[in-house]
């Protein structure tokens, strides 16, 4: 019996050696680039940082004077009452800041 002859591939053409060199070089940047957009979403999307929840209550505020609007800007919580005062406060110590008296 005869052992089966084994058929060598010829050479590939200079020209068809560099298209397959930039076909796999384009192949591996892709990969790469799709790595890291997928990793850059990762780190963005696990950011745990929330928005900052403040209620007015937890705020020394004068006995008499009700709440009439709030808002969260900066760091700091504004207070506006019914006796026409606003007042500022920073928002994670919770003290007085600022008071503006808008019936001046």
């Amino acid at each position: 019996m005869t052992e089966p002859v084994e058929e060598q591939e010829p050479p590939l053409p200079p020209s068809l050696r560099f298209l397959k060199v930039l076909v796999t070089g384009l192949t591996i940047m892709m990969v790469l680039g799709v790595g890291a957009v997928i990793l850059l979403m990762l780190v963005r999307l696990s950011d745990n940082r929330g928005p900052v929840l403040v209620h007015p209550d937890v705020f020394e505020f004068p006995i008499d004077v009700e709440t009439v609007g709030y808002s969260v800007i900066n760091g700091y919580t504004v207070l506006v009452g019914d006796d026409g005062v606003i007042r500022v406060y920073a928002s994670d110590t919770r003290e007085l800041v600022d008071t503006l008296d808008l019936n001046e």
